[in-house]
């Protein structure tokens, strides 16, 4: 059975997202936001509570970001002492701007002995799995023949690749060969992330590479209900299309359970909040009307007149969202 994960989004994948995601099925294994380590840091409250007070009793791993092995091994040891996250990911994938010109995230990938000492240092202190999310490479997909002999040579138990370089972000189609080529030469797990937002990709991403798992990001931001699909669709099941009322309810929710977890509740700042997240959800519905009128609202009055506009009803939720080359785009690409 493939392993599905919902993919660590940080600002977006956060604890009241993972329980509006679990009501409808959710992923199989949850991985956090990443937190943030160097010499001064501890691990981030809001971050920690996604574990700890979840409720939900499916593998959670703990995702960091960092360059200093250390102060990278002094947080993995704290997070397995003070939170029960199954285990501990580092984040090799980040193309932000500020986190890559600290020589984080996606930038790591320029420094292959600095990957190194990260995973030999951390591999004796973590009980639980060990594992890494990655891109193809940071200016190229063809650096990934180094990567991956290096990949090959690292003491971890799995590895999540989004298909793309750091400098393609998320605004090109996805590399499947090479996450194939890591399938194919690996003997650990490997999971394919990168524009999976339906079951149709969800499909084509499986045969084209063979991985073990799925991780899914911005396509369950948008449909919720994406991971139970996409069971079904393994299972030889019918595939039950969401509604626009089911829809409604899934942004209602949101809305509560992101207002549950607020440290100070300001309605304008909520709503600018929710905003995040309706970028995604929103996308296809109304040919674009939904996704601009509700970029423009600053009230909740304002914001639920807007979703009551685009949302309810028995019609369903369009399958696919705006092929629009910023927030979704490649996907077409995957299934030909």
């Amino acid at each position: 059975m493939t392993t599905l994960s919902l993919a660590p989004m940080q600002d977006v994948s956060t604890l009241a997202f993972w329980r509006v995601m679990e009501k409808r099925g959710g992923p199989d294994v949850y991985i956090t936001e990443y937190f943030r380590v160097h010499i001064h840091s501890t691990p981030e409250k809001k971050i920690l509570a996604s574990i700890n007070e979840s409720g939900i009793d499916k593998p959670i791993i703990a995702q960091m970001i960092g360059t200093d092995p250390a102060h990278l091994a002094r947080t993995a040891t704290l997070l397995q002492e003070i939170s029960d996250c199954s285990g501990i990911d580092i984040n090799l994938g980040c193309p932000s701007p500020r986190v890559c010109g600290r020589a984080a995230g996606g930038a790591l990938l320029k420094n292959h002995d600095l990957i190194r000492e990260i995973v030999e240092t951390l591999r004796p202190l973590v009980k639980g799995t060990l594992s890494l999310k990655t891109r193809v490479g940071f200016e190229s997909e063809a650096e990934f023949t180094d990567l991956l002999r290096l990949f090959r040579d690292l003491p971890i138990d799995s590895l999540a690749i989004h298909g793309r370089t750091v400098k393609e972000r998320y605004q090109s189609e996805v590399h499947t060969g090479e996450i194939a080529q890591a399938v194919e030469s690996l003997s650990i797990p490997v999971h394919a992330n990168g524009s999976i937002v339906t079951t149709e990709t969800a499909r084509a991403m499986m045969a084209k590479t063979g991985a073990a798992g799925l991780m899914i990001g911005r396509g369950a931001i948008r449909n919720p209900f994406l991971f139970s699909q996409i069971r079904q669709m393994v299972n030889d099941q019918d595939i039950v299309s969401p509604t626009l009322s089911d829809h409604l309810r899934y942004v209602e929710d949101l809305y509560e359970e992101v207002a549950k977890t607020a440290w100070n509740f300001e309605e304008r700042k909520h709503v600018q909040r929710m905003k995040k997240f309706m970028n995604y959800i929103a996308s296809g519905i109304s040919e674009g009307e939904f996704s601009l009128e509700i970029r423009r609202v600053q009230s909740a009055d304002e914001f639920w007149a807007v979703c009551h506009r685009h949302l309810g009803g028995s019609q369903l939720l369009p399958d696919e969202p705006t092929a629009d080359g910023k927030l979704f785009c490649g996907f077409r690409e995957l299934t030909v």
